[in-house]
């Protein structure tokens, strides 16, 4: 006799509705991902691109480097590929990322060796090891440039940028050295002429001899007055001469002990007093280069931008007078 399926369901309930929940918990996501399958975005090239340039844009520098490599990945024969590489690089560099920088347009050279945008990625690890302070890399860089390289255009520019790299270490002539090897299509381009007048004015630069300020700080203070530090001349000729007065005082005192004490510290503020006017001369000096320096690119300097598209460079020049 087979039991009616009311009856069936009622005697074993306790069973099947335990059974029942199971089956929903284990196959109720599985059917739920099922239904979200269907559902998948689609994103071409031109929409991946865009969306990396538009953080790159906003200053999302971090971001715009992960959409970049995402481009380069999912869309490897895109003709972009170049451009996305090197702007994973310059996302770096806006992001003070120069280290990171650099491995990026290393990245673009060694893939496309002399193309247009390695040739840029050369010059942007030249510009991202000076934001390093690491000048010899970003000579070396050039100098590999400019061996690799027949087109006498990125020569030029390759040297241009060398005289700058030379004049921020105030290497005078070896900055005139390679501005002189620029070709004479590309001098007047450069602004040559004014830039090796206003280069010349280097000589100029005022200069503390360190010795001499050395020598004069045998009266305390004369060399803080001879840089031109005159409140530490002051505070140098009083606190040492106190200190030699009072150890005076304390011998004619009978107070050797004292006298001796005084002495000693004085001996030790004497030479402070000497090694301070000679560490000073040396910082008028590096200010007064930092000044000609910064004062000769405000009104020289040719800032430089290629534009690949139109195989042109853009110049800015700026005069201060």
């Amino acid at each position: 006799m087979i039991p009616r399926p009311a009856t069936f369901l009622r005697c074993h309930s306790h069973i099947l509705l335990p059974f029942f929940f199971l089956c929903f918990v284990i196959f109720f996501p599985i059917l739920q991902n099922l239904s979200y399958a269907g559902a998948v975005i689609q994103i071409d090239a031109d929409t991946q691109y865009d969306f990396a340039e538009q953080y790159f844009l906003k200053g999302e520098y971090s971001r715009a480097v992960d959409e970049y490599k995402r481009f380069v990945y999912f869309f490897p024969g895109d003709d972009r590929v170049e451009r996305a590489m090197y702007q994973c690089g310059m996302a770096f560099y806006s992001g003070r990322r120069y280290g990171d920088a650099i491995a990026a347009f290393h990245a673009v050279i060694d893939k496309f060796f002399v193309s247009e945008w390695a040739v840029k990625s050369y010059f942007m690890v030249s510009e991202s090891h000076v934001r390093l302070n690491q000048f010899g890399a970003a000579a070396i860089n050039l100098h590999n440039l400019i061996a690799l390289s027949k087109d006498a255009d990125i020569k030029d520019e390759a040297n241009y940028r060398l005289g700058w790299i030379y004049v921020d270490t105030a290497s005078w002539d070896n900055a005139r050295l390679y501005f002189d090897k620029i070709s004479p299509p590309n001098r007047e381009k450069f602004r040559l002429e004014r830039l090796s007048a206003e280069l010349a004015r280097e000589a100029g630069i005022a200069r503390k001899n360190p010795a001499l300020a050395g020598a004069l700080s045998i009266v305390p203070g004369g060399g803080y007055i001879y840089c031109e530090r005159y409140q530490d001349a002051l505070i140098a000729f009083l606190l040492n001469g106190a200190l030699i007065w009072a150890a005076v005082e304390s011998f004619d005192n009978d107070s050797p002990a004292l006298g001796a004490l005084l002495t000693f510290v004085e001996v030790g503020f004497y030479a402070g007093n000497i090694y301070g006017a000679v560490g000073s001369a040396h910082k008028y000096n590096r200010a007064k280069t930092e000044q000609f320096i910064e004062n000769l690119k405000q009104n020289t300097k040719i800032d430089l931008s290629g534009d690949l598209e139109s195989k042109s460079i853009r110049l800015s020049l700026r005069f201060t007078f």
